[in-house]
């Protein structure tokens, strides 16, 4: 975990997760991990929830014949806000800038994709994140959320719908344990 404290929120987040506490309680945000795809302190930020699967694939949710090459890939709900489009995104491994996300982009890129050499994870999201200016630096301050560096081992389509718990887990016992409690204690 970085260690943000009394550092002051000037730098971009872009091509960090933000990992959801453990004691949040926003359904829309609860064990989630996002992607920051763009962050500037005085506009705000943009991101997607990577580890909640919708268990689909593109083919399942367009009227059209998906474009070669992207039926299979998965679908993912990124947020809560504009649940009614569909977005491709790419994950990319750039040596010396570490991982970019490549977001709304266009079909016939998509679709070459996949044969891209850097390329770690293609995916499509509903909806997306996006906070205000000042707002997820103050979520931050408030300790909702736990900053992480993002590195391709982690963005593994296989890895993304246990990400949270992963991550708790290596953030040692403490984390662990809050992890594991249950959502309604009363029900221990």
């Amino acid at each position: 975990m970085r260690d943000l404290g009394g550092e002051p929120f000037s730098r971009s987040f872009a091509g960090s997760l933000l990992v959801a506490h453990p004691n949040m309680l926003d359904p829309n945000f609860r064990r989630t991990v996002l992607f920051v795809s763009e962050h500037d302190p005085n506009d705000g930020a943009l991101g997607v929830i990577i580890n909640r699967p919708l268990d689909r694939q593109v083919a399942d949710l367009v009227t059209d014949t998906p474009p070669t090459g992207l039926a299979d890939v998965p679908v993912f709900l990124g947020g809560p806000v504009g649940k009614n489009q569909l977005m491709f995104a790419a994950f990319e491994w750039k040596k010396g800038d570490g991982v970019k996300f490549s977001h709304n982009i266009a079909l016939e890129k998509a679709s070459a994709a996949p044969g891209e050499k850097n390329l770690v994870t293609l995916c499509a999201f509903v909806g997306y994140a996006g906070w205000g200016a000042g707002q997820l630096e103050s979520e931050l301050k408030q300790k909702a959320w736990l900053l992480q560096k993002a590195n391709p081992s982690l963005l593994k389509l296989d890895r993304l719908p246990n990400l949270w718990f992963d991550i708790m887990r290596g953030l040692g016992p403490w984390y662990k344990m809050l992890a594991a409690a249950p959502d309604d204690p009363s029900l221990n």
